[in-house]
């Protein structure tokens, strides 16, 4: 009897991944660092095959981009032979990835869910009785209790039901919310040798995929910016890039109270991730612009905004990516005139902040 032999264990630090799939992990990030850039993507790519092996010889980088264009992560550029683009397919698995990053420890929960210690219109059933109300639906009625109150209230020999027989169950309140999330894409964000852009991409990418596929009855709108304030889309979101630009705070407060005014939900918030002052204002077609310290113009302009929103129920959160003193105090002072939140967070703990004071406030039901 030959026995067995034993040899050192060596784990496999990718478990069972293919190596397309370990390749296609790696792209995905580096797509977020390129801004959607995928033929700089694919060099980056390339480099690191060439200083740590992800290839090997039955499977390269050729079969790579092959399996790419084949399961429609990439389309070729019809003008242009031999230049790809991302797909939507690609965009999606972007945002999936960046969900799973920052927020892969959350509890599963049904699509749409998020209790209030109230009753009302809901999903989720209690153990709560009332009377038929107008409005009520009918999914609400309890059949057998509303028989037995027509058995009591007619007898059994005349039996019919009305509808002041009818007793429904009280179900647990679901309450909704309407989120703004400004993104910073001023010059700082890139400045000092350190990349606050990425981050920011990536927590706005989870959060949106967040939102859309758990809490669906939930409106989110994404804006950036800079010089001025624009609304973009959540497809966008991988090919945000920094701009030559000033931080006109204001333009993005302003658009923000203006898409949440159209939203009819009663919980409404703002979120904003900057990691600067605001140095810029729009006085007609021209910029009032400052970078030298704190304007009070601008200052008191962006504080005015604050208490304006608070004034509307509209709560501000603040994630605050610089540790400047002189620019946390007037992150604190922006955020007594709101009574909002202000969080002085690190990169790498952004998406836990932003993810748990989400969930707070949606615990929250206003009116």
């Amino acid at each position: 009897m030959l026995g067995y032999r034993f040899s050192e264990y060596v784990p496999n630090p990718d478990g069972d991944k293919s190596t397309f799939e370990n390749l296609l992990n790696v792209l995905m990030q580096l797509l977020v660092y390129t801004s959607g850039n995928f033929s700089e993507a694919m060099d980056w790519l390339n480099q690191l095959d060439r200083q740590y092996g992800l290839t090997n010889d039955d499977y390269g980088m050729g079969n790579f981009l092959d399996d790419l264009k084949e399961r429609g992560y990439i389309d070729e550029d019809e003008q242009e032979k031999g230049s790809f683009t991302i797909t939507p397919k690609s965009e999606q698995s972007i945002r999936r990835r960046s969900l799973e990053e920052i927020f892969g420890k959350l509890k599963k929960s049904k699509p749409g869910n998020h209790q209030t210690p109230l009753s009302g219109m809901g999903d989720e059933k209690t153990t709560d009785r009332r009377d038929f109300q107008f409005g009520d639906s009918i999914e609400q009625i309890s059949m057998t209790e509303s028989l037995r109150n027509a058995q009591i209230n007619h007898g059994i020999g005349d039996f019919r039901l009305t509808e002041d027989d009818l007793e429904v169950v009280e179900n647990e309140y679901k309450s909704q919310t309407s989120t703004v999330l400004m993104i910073d894409i001023s010059h700082s964000m890139i400045l000092y040798g350190e990349d606050r852009i990425t981050p920011a991409k990536k927590v706005a990418m989870a959060m949106a995929e967040m939102i859309t596929t758990r809490y669906p009855k939930d409106t989110l709108d994404i804006l950036v910016f800079g010089n001025d304030a624009w609304q973009i889309e959540i497809k966008d979101l991988p090919y945000l890039q920094v701009g030559p630009y000033h931080t006109n705070t204001v333009a993005g407060l302003e658009l923000a109270m203006d898409l949440l005014r159209r939203r009819k939900t009663s919980n409404k918030q703002i979120f904003m991730i900057t990691d600067g002052k605001p140095t810029c204002l729009k006085e007609g077609i021209k910029y009032y612009k400052n970078s030298f310290g704190l304007d009070r113009k601008i200052v008191n302009k962006t504080l005015n905004l604050a208490t304006q929103c608070r004034r509307l129920n509209v709560g501000i959160t603040t994630f605050m990516v610089a540790k400047d003193p002189y620019l946390q105090e007037f992150v604190r002072e922006f955020t007594k005139a709101n009574n909002g939140r202000a969080f002085y967070s690190s990169l790498q703990g952004l998406g836990d902040y932003v993810f748990e004071d989400y969930v707070r406030n949606r615990r929250k039901n206003v009116r």
